[in-house]
């Protein structure tokens, strides 16, 4: 990877069409502090993040394409995007709400994954660049989009402050009593996009508790203690330290795809969820969330056939995400914090990625 491509930003060109009568575009969000973002509101995605590294290198740190045509193709990659309106899984895709059962798309068979095959990933948001650093995106979906009850308002503000933070406030309303639960999918390397295992990577994740899940990814339903199991992450580990031992929650994600307890009930404290740190760039990111859980994704069913930015591929295990979100099935599990969100009431959550380098 050269300097020139490690740090480049695709042409905001190859961005501008019109998909669903709608234009989409790249906004670019730049501080005094040599990071940039740039985002599309074809999907509310992060197509590049770049910040400096240790020696003051500014390298990219997120999967993407350099051209909105490559993100409308095939099976959708959730790289970057806005995730909603609801992240993770759904099982069966059905959720009941005050009696009255609602039947979703089973995108990730048997199961709903992320919204449905369109989903907020997939849609065309209106965007108001309001500095150059602030970019507000808005989505009215209809009531009964993808299978969700209510006209539901939704706003996405990014921000990148001074101190090289990538702040997300998410602020939605609705009409008719629905399920919420809003992500952004990024994924990252922090030595770079494309430039080889994420299994070095240096990560810390706060919590003492996880939710397994079934064969399917769906959550049984317990909190279990990380203690003793490949899902201690308490202390500083490298990513990919246990990623093969014989463990049939490893097994059934085919590596780490799993939901980590960061609170038990809803909270609006922001609180610091997980700390990564790249093995070569020595770039530091820190998670920071009002939401109680995160999924650690690892990259697992990356298998080479995309073509990234800087033309390398997006091979297995070369990214992982880190979503911020209420847990996995929540509408269908009464003991895990509830997504229901009521009309009169405001749907207001924050997670803030913060970089730095050591």
């Amino acid at each position: 990877m050269t300097d020139s491509q490690a740090a480049a930003i695709p042409s905001k060109e190859a961005f501008q069409k019109t998909i669903d009568g709608k234009k989409t575009d790249l906004f670019i969000l730049k501080n005094n502090s040599n990071a940039k973002v740039a985002i599309t509101n074809y999907g509310g995605r992060v197509v590049s993040l770049l910040v400096p590294d240790k020696n003051g290198k500014v390298i990219d740190i997120v999967n993407g394409f350099d051209n909105v045509d490559d993100y409308t193709k095939g099976g959708d990659t959730y790289f970057g995007a806005l995730i909603g309106r609801y992240g993770n899984r759904i099982a069966k895709g059905k959720f009941s709400l005050d009696g009255k059962e609602y039947t979703l798309a089973t995108n990730n068979a048997p199961n709903a994954l992320h919204g449905g095959p369109k989903g907020f990933s997939r849609v065309v948001w209106d965007a108001k660049q309001l500095s150059d650093n602030q970019l507000e995106l808005t989505y009215n979906a209809k009531d009964g989009e993808e299978g969700y009850p209510g006209n539901l308002h939704v706003k996405v503000t990014y921000t990148l402050t001074g101190s090289n933070d990538l702040e997300i406030d998410y602020e939605a309303t609705t009409d008719k009593k629905t399920v919420l639960n809003l992500t952004n999918h990024s994924f990252f390397n922090l030595n770079g996009e494309g430039s080889g295992t994420i299994n070095n990577h240096l990560m810390q994740i706060f919590a003492d508790r996880y939710t397994p899940v079934d064969s399917t990814l769906i959550p049984t339903g317990k909190l279990e203690s990380v203690e003793g199991t490949p899902f201690d992450f308490r202390n500083p580990t490298a990513i990919g330290a246990r990623v093969d031992q014989e463990n049939t929650q490893l097994k059934y994600g085919k590596g780490y795809d799993h939901n980590f307890v960061i609170a038990d009930k809803k909270s609006s404290v922001l609180k610091r969820a997980a700390t990564v740190v790249g093995d070569k760039s020595g770039i530091v990111m820190d998670v920071l969330t009002k939401e109680p859980g995160i999924q650690f994704y690892g990259g697992n069913f990356l298998d080479g056939s995309h073509t990234l930015k800087n033309s390398t591929k997006d091979e297995h295990r070369t990214a992982f995400c880190l979503e911020t979100q209420h847990f996995p099935d929540s509408p269908n599990q009464p003991s895990f914090p509830s997504t229901v969100l009521n009309p009169g009431e405001t749907y207001k959550t924050t997670t803030v990625y913060k970089f730095s380098a050591k």
